[in-house]
Protein backbone atom coordinates (compact mmCIF):
# COMPACT_ATOMS: atom_id res chain seq x y z
CA UNK A 1 0.00 0.00 0.00
CA UNK A 2 1.33 3.47 -0.48
CA UNK A 3 1.98 6.59 1.39
CA UNK A 4 -0.57 8.08 -0.58
CA UNK A 5 -3.52 5.68 0.72
CA UNK A 6 -5.57 7.39 3.18
CA UNK A 7 -5.16 4.46 5.93
CA UNK A 8 -2.06 2.85 6.17
CA UNK A 9 -1.69 -0.81 7.87
CA UNK A 10 1.42 -2.55 9.27
CA UNK A 11 1.73 -4.90 11.61
CA UNK A 12 4.40 -4.99 14.45
CA UNK A 13 6.14 -7.97 15.52
CA UNK A 14 6.62 -8.72 19.24
CA UNK A 15 8.77 -10.59 21.75
CA UNK A 16 6.05 -13.82 22.09
CA UNK A 17 5.76 -13.95 18.03
CA UNK A 18 2.35 -12.57 17.96
CA UNK A 19 1.58 -9.35 16.37
CA UNK A 20 0.05 -6.13 16.85
CA UNK A 21 -2.17 -4.79 13.54
CA UNK A 22 -1.69 -0.98 13.37
CA UNK A 23 -4.02 1.24 11.18
CA UNK A 24 -2.59 4.86 10.82
CA UNK A 25 -5.20 7.89 9.77
CA UNK A 26 -3.44 9.38 7.12
CA UNK A 27 -4.77 12.33 5.21
CA UNK A 28 -3.02 15.65 7.61
CA UNK A 29 -3.68 17.79 5.39
CA UNK A 30 -7.74 17.65 6.50
CA UNK A 31 -6.91 16.55 10.07
CA UNK A 32 -7.44 13.41 9.29
CA UNK A 33 -11.42 14.30 7.83
CA UNK A 34 -12.74 10.60 8.06
CA UNK A 35 -14.01 9.78 4.62
CA UNK A 36 -16.17 6.56 3.16
CA UNK A 37 -12.86 5.44 1.89
CA UNK A 38 -11.02 5.84 4.75
CA UNK A 39 -13.86 3.55 6.76
CA UNK A 40 -14.00 0.73 3.94
CA UNK A 41 -10.49 0.07 4.50
CA UNK A 42 -10.78 -0.03 7.95
CA UNK A 43 -13.75 -2.01 8.69
CA UNK A 44 -12.84 -4.99 6.94
CA UNK A 45 -8.62 -4.84 8.19
CA UNK A 46 -10.08 -4.72 11.80
CA UNK A 47 -12.32 -7.69 10.95
CA UNK A 48 -9.60 -9.58 9.35
CA UNK A 49 -7.38 -8.68 12.87
CA UNK A 50 -10.29 -9.69 15.19
CA UNK A 51 -10.05 -13.30 13.61
CA UNK A 52 -6.04 -13.69 13.33
CA UNK A 53 -5.41 -15.64 16.36
CA UNK A 54 -1.48 -14.66 15.63
CA UNK A 55 -2.89 -10.84 16.16
CA UNK A 56 -2.75 -9.74 20.12
CA UNK A 57 -4.40 -6.35 19.68
CA UNK A 58 -4.17 -3.14 17.32
CA UNK A 59 -3.12 0.45 17.52
CA UNK A 60 -4.88 2.74 15.89
CA UNK A 61 -3.40 5.92 15.18
CA UNK A 62 -2.86 9.47 12.80
CA UNK A 63 -0.57 11.07 10.51
CA UNK A 64 1.13 14.65 11.40
CA UNK A 65 0.77 16.30 14.61
CA UNK A 66 -2.58 17.90 14.42
CA UNK A 67 -5.15 15.46 14.48
CA UNK A 68 -6.10 12.39 15.21
CA UNK A 69 -9.40 12.64 13.25
CA UNK A 70 -11.12 15.85 13.01
CA UNK A 71 -14.60 14.56 12.48
CA UNK A 72 -16.60 13.06 9.14
CA UNK A 73 -15.79 14.56 5.73
CA UNK A 74 -19.08 16.42 6.28
CA UNK A 75 -18.14 19.53 2.90
CA UNK A 76 -18.45 16.84 0.98
CA UNK A 77 -21.27 15.25 2.13
CA UNK A 78 -22.96 18.81 2.53
CA UNK A 79 -22.76 19.36 -1.59
CA UNK A 80 -24.49 16.43 -2.68
CA UNK A 81 -27.28 17.28 -0.04
CA UNK A 82 -27.29 21.07 -2.19
CA UNK A 83 -26.98 19.80 -5.49
CA UNK A 84 -29.71 17.14 -4.54
CA UNK A 85 -32.17 19.37 -2.99
CA UNK A 86 -32.13 21.92 -6.30
CA UNK A 87 -34.14 19.31 -8.23
CA UNK A 88 -35.31 16.80 -5.05
CA UNK A 89 -36.08 18.92 -1.62
CA UNK A 90 -36.73 16.51 1.15
CA UNK A 91 -34.64 13.75 -0.26
CA UNK A 92 -31.22 12.41 1.36
CA UNK A 93 -28.58 11.52 -1.08
CA UNK A 94 -28.12 7.65 -1.04
CA UNK A 95 -23.91 8.90 -0.36
CA UNK A 96 -25.19 9.83 3.15
CA UNK A 97 -26.95 6.45 3.70
CA UNK A 98 -24.19 4.69 2.67
CA UNK A 99 -22.03 6.63 4.62
CA UNK A 100 -23.72 6.73 8.09
CA UNK A 101 -24.42 2.92 7.87
CA UNK A 102 -20.85 1.84 7.29
CA UNK A 103 -19.58 4.27 9.29
CA UNK A 104 -21.22 3.21 12.56
CA UNK A 105 -20.97 -0.44 11.41
CA UNK A 106 -17.12 0.57 11.74
CA UNK A 107 -17.91 2.14 15.20
CA UNK A 108 -19.83 -0.76 16.94
CA UNK A 109 -17.30 -2.64 15.29
CA UNK A 110 -14.69 -0.73 17.78
CA UNK A 111 -16.89 -1.07 21.06
CA UNK A 112 -17.19 -4.94 20.27
CA UNK A 113 -13.85 -5.45 18.90
CA UNK A 114 -12.66 -9.28 21.01
CA UNK A 115 -9.16 -7.61 21.56
CA UNK A 116 -7.08 -4.56 23.23
CA UNK A 117 -7.74 -1.70 20.90
CA UNK A 118 -5.68 0.89 21.84
CA UNK A 119 -6.80 4.22 20.04
CA UNK A 120 -3.48 7.63 19.74
CA UNK A 121 -6.06 10.41 20.43
CA UNK A 122 -3.20 13.25 20.15
CA UNK A 123 -4.28 16.38 18.89
CA UNK A 124 -8.20 17.54 17.40
CA UNK A 125 -10.76 14.46 18.23
CA UNK A 126 -13.85 15.74 17.13
CA UNK A 127 -17.27 14.19 15.17
CA UNK A 128 -16.49 10.96 14.13
CA UNK A 129 -13.23 11.21 15.50
CA UNK A 130 -14.70 10.67 19.01
CA UNK A 131 -16.63 8.17 16.99
CA UNK A 132 -13.48 6.27 16.54
CA UNK A 133 -12.21 6.77 19.76
CA UNK A 134 -14.89 6.45 21.87
CA UNK A 135 -15.23 2.93 21.86
CA UNK A 136 -11.76 1.53 22.20
CA UNK A 137 -10.44 -0.39 25.13
CA UNK A 138 -7.80 1.56 25.57
CA UNK A 139 -7.97 5.29 24.58
CA UNK A 140 -5.22 7.51 25.20
CA UNK A 141 -4.88 11.01 25.36
CA UNK A 142 -2.14 13.56 25.45
CA UNK A 143 -1.39 17.48 26.66
CA UNK A 144 -2.21 19.03 23.34
CA UNK A 145 -5.82 16.55 23.46
CA UNK A 146 -8.34 18.59 21.99
CA UNK A 147 -11.94 16.48 21.85
CA UNK A 148 -15.63 18.04 21.03
CA UNK A 149 -18.57 17.30 19.45
CA UNK A 150 -19.59 20.56 17.64
CA UNK A 151 -22.63 19.45 15.77
CA UNK A 152 -24.83 21.85 16.96
CA UNK A 153 -23.14 24.79 15.47
CA UNK A 154 -23.51 22.71 11.79
CA UNK A 155 -26.86 21.60 12.03
CA UNK A 156 -26.05 18.04 13.11
CA UNK A 157 -26.20 16.50 16.76
CA UNK A 158 -23.77 14.16 18.13
CA UNK A 159 -23.96 10.89 16.40
CA UNK A 160 -21.59 8.35 15.87
CA UNK A 161 -22.61 6.38 19.21
CA UNK A 162 -23.04 9.78 21.20
CA UNK A 163 -26.77 9.59 22.11
CA UNK A 164 -25.39 6.52 23.99
CA UNK A 165 -22.64 7.21 25.49
CA UNK A 166 -22.57 11.07 26.29
CA UNK A 167 -25.99 10.22 29.06
CA UNK A 168 -23.61 7.63 30.47
CA UNK A 169 -20.88 10.87 31.16
CA UNK A 170 -20.91 12.19 34.90
CA UNK A 171 -23.78 14.21 36.28
CA UNK A 172 -25.44 16.03 33.32
CA UNK A 173 -22.21 16.97 31.00
CA UNK A 174 -23.71 14.53 28.12
CA UNK A 175 -26.50 17.31 27.45
CA UNK A 176 -24.14 20.10 27.89
CA UNK A 177 -21.60 18.84 25.33
CA UNK A 178 -24.52 17.95 23.27
CA UNK A 179 -25.96 21.29 22.85
CA UNK A 180 -22.91 23.54 23.30
CA UNK A 181 -19.98 21.16 21.52
CA UNK A 182 -17.62 22.44 24.47
CA UNK A 183 -14.60 21.52 24.18
CA UNK A 184 -12.74 18.94 26.18
CA UNK A 185 -8.85 18.76 26.76
CA UNK A 186 -7.02 15.56 28.37
CA UNK A 187 -8.44 15.74 31.93
CA UNK A 188 -11.54 16.61 31.09
CA UNK A 189 -11.68 13.33 28.64
CA UNK A 190 -9.75 11.39 31.62
CA UNK A 191 -12.63 13.00 34.58
CA UNK A 192 -15.49 12.52 32.12
CA UNK A 193 -14.76 8.26 31.09
CA UNK A 194 -13.55 9.43 27.45
CA UNK A 195 -9.86 8.14 27.74
CA UNK A 196 -8.36 6.06 29.78
CA UNK A 197 -4.66 7.47 29.84
CA UNK A 198 -2.53 10.43 29.06
CA UNK A 199 0.95 10.26 27.81
CA UNK A 200 3.49 13.16 26.56
CA UNK A 201 3.03 13.15 22.48
CA UNK A 202 6.51 11.95 22.35
CA UNK A 203 5.53 9.26 24.05
CA UNK A 204 4.14 7.67 21.14
CA UNK A 205 7.11 5.70 19.65
CA UNK A 206 8.14 4.83 22.87
CA UNK A 207 4.47 3.02 23.30
CA UNK A 208 5.03 1.09 19.38
CA UNK A 209 8.42 -0.32 20.92
CA UNK A 210 7.29 -1.05 24.48
CA UNK A 211 4.05 -3.15 22.82
CA UNK A 212 7.21 -4.63 20.22
CA UNK A 213 9.20 -5.70 23.56
CA UNK A 214 6.54 -7.57 25.32
CA UNK A 215 5.44 -10.93 25.31
CA UNK A 216 1.63 -11.35 24.41
CA UNK A 217 -0.34 -14.47 25.47
CA UNK A 218 -3.34 -14.24 22.86
CA UNK A 219 -5.97 -13.82 25.21
CA UNK A 220 -7.79 -10.67 25.63
CA UNK A 221 -8.00 -10.15 29.09
CA UNK A 222 -4.70 -10.92 30.12
CA UNK A 223 -3.42 -8.84 26.81
CA UNK A 224 -5.56 -5.79 27.70
CA UNK A 225 -4.04 -5.95 31.43
CA UNK A 226 -0.51 -6.04 29.78
CA UNK A 227 -1.53 -3.22 27.94
CA UNK A 228 -3.03 -1.21 30.61
CA UNK A 229 0.59 -1.95 32.40
CA UNK A 230 2.87 -0.98 29.85
CA UNK A 231 0.75 2.59 28.98
CA UNK A 232 1.19 2.99 32.91
CA UNK A 233 4.82 2.62 32.90
CA UNK A 234 5.14 4.74 30.55
CA UNK A 235 3.47 7.38 32.57
CA UNK A 236 5.26 6.95 35.55
CA UNK A 237 6.88 10.04 35.61
CA UNK A 238 4.21 12.01 35.07
CA UNK A 239 2.28 13.46 32.49
CA UNK A 240 1.53 17.35 33.26
CA UNK A 241 -2.29 18.09 32.17
CA UNK A 242 -4.13 21.06 31.77
CA UNK A 243 -7.23 22.05 34.48
CA UNK A 244 -10.16 20.17 33.71
CA UNK A 245 -12.99 22.82 33.33
CA UNK A 246 -15.53 19.90 33.01
CA UNK A 247 -14.59 19.23 36.63
CA UNK A 248 -14.51 22.56 38.05
CA UNK A 249 -17.99 23.68 36.55
CA UNK A 250 -19.95 20.06 36.89
CA UNK A 251 -21.86 22.01 39.85
CA UNK A 252 -22.76 24.23 37.55
CA UNK A 253 -23.68 22.50 34.41
CA UNK A 254 -25.70 20.24 36.31
CA UNK A 255 -27.49 23.49 37.71
CA UNK A 256 -28.02 25.03 34.43
CA UNK A 257 -28.98 21.97 32.65
CA UNK A 258 -31.30 20.04 35.59
CA UNK A 259 -34.05 18.28 34.51
CA UNK A 260 -36.03 20.86 32.76
CA UNK A 261 -37.60 20.89 28.97
CA UNK A 262 -35.32 22.50 26.96
CA UNK A 263 -37.59 25.84 26.72
CA UNK A 264 -36.51 25.96 30.13
CA UNK A 265 -33.43 25.31 29.58
CA UNK A 266 -32.34 27.72 27.26
CA UNK A 267 -32.58 30.77 28.67
CA UNK A 268 -30.16 29.32 30.89
CA UNK A 269 -27.47 28.82 28.44
CA UNK A 270 -27.40 31.55 26.52
CA UNK A 271 -27.03 33.64 30.28
CA UNK A 272 -23.40 31.70 29.66
CA UNK A 273 -22.25 33.91 26.86
CA UNK A 274 -22.15 36.73 29.81
CA UNK A 275 -19.96 34.91 32.45
CA UNK A 276 -17.08 35.55 33.99
CA UNK A 277 -15.32 31.68 32.66
CA UNK A 278 -14.45 31.75 29.34
CA UNK A 279 -14.87 28.26 28.44
CA UNK A 280 -18.48 28.74 29.74
CA UNK A 281 -18.91 31.77 27.73
CA UNK A 282 -17.71 29.92 24.67
CA UNK A 283 -20.18 27.26 25.61
CA UNK A 284 -23.08 29.48 26.09
CA UNK A 285 -22.39 31.42 22.68
CA UNK A 286 -22.12 28.64 20.96
CA UNK A 287 -25.52 27.04 22.17
CA UNK A 288 -27.22 30.32 20.85
CA UNK A 289 -25.82 30.07 17.75
CA UNK A 290 -26.40 26.85 17.09
CA UNK A 291 -29.20 24.99 15.09
CA UNK A 292 -32.23 25.12 16.99
CA UNK A 293 -33.31 21.88 15.41
CA UNK A 294 -30.15 20.19 16.42
CA UNK A 295 -30.54 21.40 20.14
CA UNK A 296 -34.22 19.94 20.29
CA UNK A 297 -32.54 16.57 18.51
CA UNK A 298 -29.72 15.69 20.42
CA UNK A 299 -31.58 15.98 23.89
CA UNK A 300 -34.15 13.69 22.02
CA UNK A 301 -31.99 11.17 20.99
CA UNK A 302 -30.21 11.06 24.24
CA UNK A 303 -33.92 10.85 26.16
CA UNK A 304 -34.46 8.05 23.78
CA UNK A 305 -31.23 5.91 24.06
CA UNK A 306 -30.66 6.23 27.47
CA UNK A 307 -31.76 2.96 28.34
CA UNK A 308 -30.72 1.63 24.65
CA UNK A 309 -28.17 -0.73 23.78
CA UNK A 310 -25.15 0.43 21.64
CA UNK A 311 -26.72 -1.29 18.64
CA UNK A 312 -30.47 0.08 19.39
CA UNK A 313 -29.07 3.50 19.19
CA UNK A 314 -26.83 3.21 16.33
CA UNK A 315 -30.10 2.52 14.71
CA UNK A 316 -31.92 5.42 15.35
CA UNK A 317 -28.82 7.48 14.68
CA UNK A 318 -28.83 6.29 11.43
CA UNK A 319 -32.89 7.62 11.09
CA UNK A 320 -31.78 10.90 12.53
CA UNK A 321 -28.40 11.42 10.78
CA UNK A 322 -29.87 10.78 7.19
CA UNK A 323 -32.79 12.55 8.26
CA UNK A 324 -31.20 15.87 8.71
CA UNK A 325 -29.52 14.81 4.72
CA UNK A 326 -33.17 15.15 4.06
CA UNK A 327 -33.89 19.06 5.95
CA UNK A 328 -31.79 21.86 5.19
CA UNK A 329 -30.01 22.79 8.63
CA UNK A 330 -27.11 20.43 8.11
CA UNK A 331 -26.44 21.10 4.28
CA UNK A 332 -26.66 24.98 5.86
CA UNK A 333 -24.42 24.59 9.10
CA UNK A 334 -21.80 23.43 6.46
CA UNK A 335 -21.84 25.98 4.52
CA UNK A 336 -21.92 28.80 6.74
CA UNK A 337 -19.28 27.27 8.84
CA UNK A 338 -16.59 25.62 6.25
CA UNK A 339 -17.87 26.16 3.17
CA UNK A 340 -18.34 29.85 2.48
CA UNK A 341 -17.13 30.84 5.81
CA UNK A 342 -19.28 33.43 6.46
CA UNK A 343 -20.13 31.64 9.84
CA UNK A 344 -24.08 33.31 9.31
CA UNK A 345 -26.05 30.27 8.95
CA UNK A 346 -30.05 30.78 8.33
CA UNK A 347 -31.19 28.38 10.53
CA UNK A 348 -35.02 26.73 9.41
CA UNK A 349 -36.61 26.72 11.41
CA UNK A 350 -34.91 29.64 13.50
CA UNK A 351 -36.08 29.93 16.66
CA UNK A 352 -36.46 27.34 19.56
CA UNK A 353 -40.31 27.80 19.85
CA UNK A 354 -40.72 26.77 16.03
CA UNK A 355 -39.40 23.37 16.53
CA UNK A 356 -42.69 20.69 17.11
CA UNK A 357 -42.50 16.89 18.64
CA UNK A 358 -43.49 16.66 15.19
CA UNK A 359 -40.56 18.15 13.60
CA UNK A 360 -38.89 16.23 15.37
CA UNK A 361 -40.21 12.89 14.74
CA UNK A 362 -40.09 14.21 10.95
CA UNK A 363 -35.89 13.89 10.98
CA UNK A 364 -36.44 10.16 12.84
CA UNK A 365 -38.54 8.57 9.96
CA UNK A 366 -37.40 5.92 8.60
CA UNK A 367 -36.41 6.41 4.97
CA UNK A 368 -35.67 3.08 4.36
CA UNK A 369 -37.74 -0.02 2.56
CA UNK A 370 -37.47 -3.38 4.46
CA UNK A 371 -35.41 -4.33 7.19
CA UNK A 372 -32.84 -2.08 8.85
CA UNK A 373 -29.82 -1.36 7.38
CA UNK A 374 -28.34 -1.57 10.70
CA UNK A 375 -30.73 -4.82 11.57
CA UNK A 376 -27.75 -6.94 12.02
CA UNK A 377 -25.95 -5.22 14.93
CA UNK A 378 -25.89 -7.03 18.04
Amino acid sequence: MTSQAPVLFTTLPTASGHVFGRATLNTPASLNALSLAMVDLLDPQLAAWAADPQVAGVVLDAAGDKAFCAGGDVVSLAREIRSLHETQPGVAPAIASDFFEREYRLDHRIHTFPKPLLVWGHGIVMGGGIGLMAGASHRVVTPRTRLAMPEIGIGLYPDVGGSWFLPRLPGRAGAFLALTGAPLNAADALFAGMADFALRAEDHDALLAAIQGARWQGEAAADGAGLSHLIEALAAGGVELPASPLRAHLDRINAVIGHDRLVDIAPRLAALANDADPWLVQAGAAFAKGSPTSAALALEMQRRCRHASLAEALRLEYQASVGCCAHEDFAEGVRALLIDKDKTPRWTPATLAEVTPAWIDAHLAPRFTGPHPLADLA
